[in-house]
Order: structure tokens, then sequence, then C-alpha cells
């Protein structure tokens, strides 16, 4: 009888067995030689993965390092990357006569391993992995199968913690949906309601396909059993309880993590106003100043952006 984690995990190795278009996989070369042998592969994400389109697009990567100091040449970079991982960077390159931008995230395969299981309280690795990715670059088939057994981790803890609130829902369609809405809400999002089920439907067979084999790898076969009794008051608060953390955590940290972007994003600012702009409608002026004092001027912003609704 086949191991249900191992078949979540092979479900994961076969998506990776695709094709890229060449700007994508150049990009991809020329970010992991800024990092040298440290690095274990690349992880390709986004809306690029899922369209295919590249011009005029920002290409998203994580980098994923054997150990931040290895990586860096800088020591700071290193610090800032262990105790507030990830650490943000922007790229661009020409590749046939199109500039092909990308921003990428550097994360250590043990902060990978960590972020992706439910021990985790930050949502945003284990959320971000739960949908469509692609290893790059894997340093052997070894170090691919790991990373696989990662990213599979990443929708088992997406759905367990869904279920906490949920016990009884098994429909791909509500487990999805719904744990998407409560990832959205524990980070400050500039996007609109409604993202869980757009993030969804613009994979539904990808996840209909996964969700009996994330239930099954979480132990959980067909229709939960009905409850003699009601929960007590306890029962029902805990996991309450837990996701009011996870929001707590993942807006304080999103917005750590905003600031430091500022440090090593080249452009970070004027990136985020156009991101907030196309996801919210929320229009910023960016002065001379904000460029010069982007951190400064982060701090300033985000009080005021909040009020026009550009941050939930």
């Amino acid at each position: 009888m086949t191991d249900p984690k191992a078949a979540l995990d092979q479900f994961i190795l076969a998506e990776w067995q695709r094709d890229v278009p060449k700007e994508v996989t150049a990009a991809a070369t020329d970010i992991a030689a800024r990092y040298g042998d440290s690095v274990a592969g690349i992880i390709f994400y986004g809306s690029c993965l899922r369209t295919g389109e590249i011009e005029d697009k920002i290409l998203d990567f994580y980098v994923i390092v054997d150990r931040y100091r290895a990586a860096y040449t800088k020591r700071w970079l290193a610090v800032g990357n262990r105790i507030l991982p990830p650490n943000v960077f922007y790229h661009e390159m020409d590749v046939d006569g199109m500039t092909v931008r990308s921003k990428y995230a550097v994360l250590s395969r043990a902060d990978l391993s960590f972020r992706t299981r439910p021990e985790c309280l930050n949502v945003s690795v284990w959320a971000r992995f739960c949908q469509p990715c692609l290893l790059m670059l894997a340093r052997d088939d070894e170090t691919q199968t790991e990373i696989a057994r990662d990213i599979a981790a990443a929708a088992a803890t997406m759905l367990s913690n869904l279920l906490e609130l949920k016990p009884a829902a098994r429909q791909s369609r509500d487990l999805w949906v719904s744990a998407f809405e409560q990832t959205y809400a524990a980070e400050l999002r500039s996007e609109r309601g409604g993202k869980g089920l757009e993030i969804y439907l613009l994979d539904q067979d990808r996840y209909d396909r996964m969700t009996p084999l994330v239930l099954a790898a979480l132990g959980l076969h067909g229709e939960p059993e009905g409850r003699a009794t009601q929960p007590s008051r306890l029962q029902a608060f805990r996991p309450r309880f837990r996701w009011w953390l996870r929001r707590m955590n993942g807006k304080l940290v999103s917005f750590l993590r905003l600031i430091k972007a500022s440090m090593t994003f080249d452009g970070g600012i004027d990136y985020l106003a156009w991101k907030i702009r196309r996801h919210s409608g929320v229009e910023i002026e960016i002065t001379p100043w904000m460029r010069k004092h982007p951190v400064f001027a982060g701090i300033s912003l985000f009080w005021s952006l909040r009020k026009k609704g550009a941050f939930k």
C-alpha cells in the first residue's frame, strides 16, 4: 500500500516536470551565480509561472541556500536573513533584447523546512508554497526530493490549520478558498476581497487533484464522523485564538519585512507603489526624498496607506 505522504511528495515532483521559457532559465541561472556553491535550488512561482508571460512582468523566485553565512559576502545580510527571513532582492538582465526583471527571496534549507510545517506560526512560506511552484537548478536528485517533501508539507500544513477551524470540511473548494482567505488576512495585503476564490479558480483542477492526497497524508479518509456532543467553549476558542495569533504575527512580520526589503531591493519603494496601485487602486506619489530615504518613507506612509485601504 502506497504511503500517503510519499504519494503527496510524488505529486509535487510530477508537477515539476515541465518546461519554462528560456528567459526564466536565464534569469534563474544568473541569480544562482550570485550565490555560488551555496545554492541548493531555485523555486519559480507566481503569476508568470501560471501564465507563461514574461515581457513587462516581474518573475518571482526563492533562492534556497545551504546556510546564510555561506551565501553572502556581507555579514549583515546573513544576520538579517537569519533574524527575519527572507531577504528580498531585485534582478534585471537582457535576454535576446528583452529586459527580464525578477524579484527573488533568499531562504535557507533549514528555514524552508521549518516554515512549511504546522509548528511555524507565520503563514507566509507555507501559504505561498501550497500554491503551484517549480524547482529549478536543483543540486542533485536527493536535494530535489527533500525540497519536494517540504513543498508537500506546506500543502498539508495549510489544510491542517484550516481544519482546526472547519473540522467537518472535506470539499476541495471549501477547504482551499477558506484557507486562502485566512492566510491573506494574516498578512499585510493590498488585494481586494475575494482573493481566496480567485487563487483557487486559477488552478482548480490542480487543487481538486491534490486535496485527497493531502487529506490522506493527514490521516483523514472520507467524511468526518458526526460528533455526539458539541465542542466546549474552550475547544472552540483554541483554533480561533491560534488564527488570531497568526494574524497579529503575520501583519507585524510583513511590516518589518517591507522595511528590510527597502534596504535590499533596488527601486523597492517604486515597486511597492506599483503593486499597491495594481491590486488596490490606491495611488501613491513617490518623491525623490522617499527614494533617498526608503525606510523612513515606508514608515511614514504605512498608516496613511492603511487608512486609504491599501493594506488589510
